[in-house]
């Protein structure tokens, strides 16, 4: 797997995933939209602790700075 988010993209979808999160448990979102942006959220994380999106690579975005 070679890796293909940058720093900013990692950042960003962290921070997305423990919004998601928060807004579940505090139940300001409820239901099946809750449930989906927690989905969402987890997939968020994993990539960003991966540092590898498999939709990028299907559509050939790296995000990840060049050595």
């Amino acid at each position: 797997m070679k890796k293909n988010m940058g720093f900013t993209d990692k950042l960003i979808r962290l921070v997305l995933a423990i919004t998601f999160a928060v807004l579940y448990y505090t139940k300001l979102v409820e239901g099946t939209v809750g449930i989906i942006l927690l989905v969402i959220g987890g997939i968020f994380f994993l990539t960003s602790l991966a540092s590898f999106c498999p939709l990028y690579s299907l559509i050939g975005v790296n995000s990840c700075k060049k050595k």
